[in-house]
């Protein structure tokens, strides 16, 4: 029986989550066809004989450009069993049935659960539920990335120099033992985390290296859920190819804990980390229960210094308890700590996402700022309690996009964006101080994050 597996949108990366399960289909002896809508068209001729068209959503701008792919999915092959699968499925059960036609909402460890709907259905039986999250260990396989697009399709890294680099992913574990109020991955994996092995890892990295990936990122929630097995990961790395860099996300609260270990990140090959910080107000933090403060963001930021070692971080600016003056004071941060080049502009406009399941609607105050659930954007509307914030989020917003319509550079971007925040607050904006990067920061070339709301273009790209 054909499977088709779609994916809408991963950040810039070759999909990881059609990869992964497509080994596992095609072991059990499905004829699997991976589609990547972000950077090809539609497979009609395969669409047209599948039996099972499964759609990954792996985060909030990947299932909104799905919801506009499933009409033309749907045109080609009405009767093919459609599932959804990924972080972005259990939470939105209800819309994928009742609105997008799912028959299958699948998340967590969904390999084995793919391979049991196809099972079933190549055996001409009913499928008999097993929707939701399965969060069972199992031997994870090798992806098959044959059939992919290639790697000189997606995005690439400017190391620092301006030169380009063609970058693999993969990823060394699965879920996340926290439980950050507004992160996805929360109300799918509650707190667990799955390791994958070593050899696994490593021979996924060799495959890529092999096609032509000189940077590795591994994508994992965070790394360091398991420092020891991040290292010894690295290390072998490393090893093996000691020319090849990589990057991975750690969180501010584990870059502080474990600063000795960041010296070992930086040996290996580790070109940078991203943090997800959030915010600089404490009494934030503690409402999105991130595990840090300000202060340990600074230390961090000390810690990576003192390493070697670039941070890129990620900020949710954007929130009901925002105001213009906290705004500027995480600028204000920022360019005090010679930050400017590290963030992405992206991350000073992300306007906080509530979709159904977070955590967030447990806050005994939240519910004053809600103003019901938009089903189409799949998140609650709300409104900050001051409407400054909301008024500079739009401006903000509009900067960020026109920098990236012009090309512009970070640090001129951000120069906007003071300038606005400034005026936000009645003042008047004075120069920013001189940056002390002798070279450049690296960065990569696709510059949108999971956590944003989709743009016009990339909606229309489908």
């Amino acid at each position: 029986m054909r499977v088709c597996l779609i994916s809408t949108y991963e950040l810039g990366h070759q999909p990881f989550a059609l990869a992964s399960p497509a080994r596992w289909l095609a072991d059990e002896g499905a004829d699997v066809t991976c589609t990547d809508l972000a950077v090809e068209c539609l497979d009609e001729a395969a669409l047209a004989e599948a039996g099972l068209i499964a759609i990954h959503l792996s985060m909030h701008t990947a299932t909104r450009i799905a919801a506009a792919a499933v009409p033309k999915i749907r045109a080609i092959n009405p009767d093919a069993h459609l599932c959804f699968y990924g972080l972005y499925a259990p939470v939105n059960d209800a819309y994928l049935r009742e609105t997008l036609g799912g028959q299958s909402v699948l998340g967590g460890e969904v390999e084995g659960e793919l391979v049991r709907l196809y099972r079933h259905l190549a055996h001409g039986e009913p499928w008999d539920g097993g929707d939701g999250v399965a969060l069972i260990k199992h031997r994870f396989k090798v992806p098959r990335r044959e059939g992919l697009p290639s790697l000189d399709n997606y995005a690439t890294l400017d190391p620092g120099d301006g030169s380009q680099v063609t970058v693999g992913y993969t990823e060394a574990s699965r879920g996340c033992k926290h439980l950050c109020r507004h992160c996805p991955v929360v109300p799918v994996y509650n707190g667990r985390f799955f390791i994958v092995s070593r050899e696994v890892v490593l021979e996924d990295c060799r495959r890529q290296i092999a096609d032509g990936a000189r940077h590795i990122t591994f994508g994992d929630p965070d790394f360091f859920n398991g420092p020891g097995h991040a290292l010894k990961l690295v290390e072998a790395f490393h090893g093996e190819f000691p020319e090849v860099t990589y990057d991975a996300t750690i969180k501010v609260e584990h870059l502080h804990q474990h600063a000795d270990k960041l010296a070992r990140l930086r040996a290996t090959g580790c070109l940078f980390v991203t943090t997800a910080v959030e915010s600089v107000n404490d009494e934030v933090l503690a409402k999105l229960d991130k595990g840090h403060t300000r202060a340990d963001f600074i230390a961090a930021v000390r810690a990576a210094d003192a390493a070697g070692l670039t941070l890129s971080p990620t900020f949710i600016p954007f929130h009901p308890w925002a105001t213009p003056e906290g705004y500027l004071d995480l600028l204000q941060l920022l360019a005090e700590l010679d930050l400017i080049e590290n963030v992405a502009p992206i991350q000073l406009s992300i306007r906080l996402l509530i979709p159904q399941g977070s955590r967030i609607l447990e806050l005994d105050d939240i519910h004053r700022y809600l103003d019901g659930f938009d089903a189409e954007k799949l998140s609650y509307r709300w409104s900050a309690g001051d409407p400054r914030a909301d008024a500079l989020q739009a401006e903000v917003r509009d900067a960020v996009q026109q920098g990236e319509r012009e090309g512009a550079g970070r640090r001129a971007v951000f120069q906007r964006i003071w300038e606005l925040a400034h005026a936000a607050c009645g003042r008047t904006a004075p120069p920013l101080p001189v940056s002390h990067h002798t070279g450049g920061v690296p960065a990569m070339s696709e510059p949108w994050y999971c956590c944003a709301e989709p743009t016009e273009e990339q909606l229309a790209q489908v």
